[in-house]
């Protein structure tokens, strides 16, 4: 495999459900594009299909999605695979949107004898068009979320402040150094895990300080708490920067979007 044109592939990922990766991933990728002006990819990797159902397009009707463009490379009809874009409502932000059909991966992987594991690396990989690929990974491990790990280069981990997300966040730990020693990915990394759905109680603020001391490095200092404008601005199709650009939840999504920016492996490296 060569190396990416692409500066930065990230993978929003939690093994467990409602942790808010996918508020993340549509938000981070609307403020990268819109604020910073970057060329930015969003991949919806989950058959629920929310990344596009959020940015405002009927995920049921499409005609290309996810699942065309690996079976493109398991049946090695383009070369390269042709990305399923889809245009959002500002220039630079592209998304490749998934639906239920998504689900079926594995099945018509074992059907056609190809190989599973690399597809959304060979996929993306030739792509010269953008400075960020975002992929929003099922809320499971599978065969779709390995393709994920072994796409990105970075991974960033939502965790809910409550006492089983410390279960999911230490699995994800596990299969990410599983995935850079059994499948050869070294340059896979946590590069920020973000507190979510914060609460002023006791046991959030101790799991809070758990997640500080087995991530210390990796840690936000933002913590997201929960804002119904993010729910009323997903109801009308909008990221919070479209929805409720002044808001409280608003910042919480700037400030997470520049730790990011913050932690890029190659400007910490040079």
């Amino acid at each position: 495999m060569g190396v990416s044109p692409i500066r930065r592939r990230i993978a929003f990922i939690n093994e467990k459900g409602g942790s808010c990766k996918t508020t993340l991933a549509s938000n981070v990728g609307d403020y990268l594009s819109r604020v910073k002006g970057q060329r930015v990819l969003l991949v919806d990797l989950d058959p629920q299909g929310q990344l596009g159902k959020v940015l405002g397009v009927d995920v049921g009707a499409l005609r290309k999605t996810a699942l065309d463009m690996l079976l493109d490379v398991v049946m090695g009809e383009d070369a390269p695979p042709t990305l399923p874009v889809v245009k959002a409502r500002h220039p630079r932000l592209d998304l490749i949107p998934a639906n239920k059909s998504l689900a079926l991966f594995p099945q018509e992987v074992a059907a056609h004898g190809g190989e599973e594991y690399f597809c959304l690396r060979e996929a993306v990989e030739p792509s010269t068009d953008y400075d960020f690929i975002l992929f929003d990974a099922p809320p499971s491990f599978g065969t779709i979320t390995l393709n994920v790990l072994l796409a990105a280069t970075e991974v960033l981990l939502p965790v809910p402040l409550t006492y089983l997300a410390l279960d999911g966040a230490a699995e994800l730990t596990r299969t990410v150094e599983m995935v850079r020693s059994r499948f050869g990915h070294p340059a896979l990394q946590i590069s920020l895990v973000v507190p979510t759905f914060a609460r002023r109680t006791r046991m959030a603020a101790e799991i809070l300080e758990k997640l500080r001391q087995h991530f210390p490095k990796q840690i936000a200092q933002t913590v997201l708490g929960y804002s119904v404008l993010i729910d009323q601005a997903q109801s009308c199709s909008k990221t919070i920067f479209e929805y409720a650009p002044r808001s409280v939840a608003a910042r919480w999504m700037t400030a997470v979007a520049e730790e990011l920016l913050a932690r890029d492996p190659a400007r910490l490296s040079g």
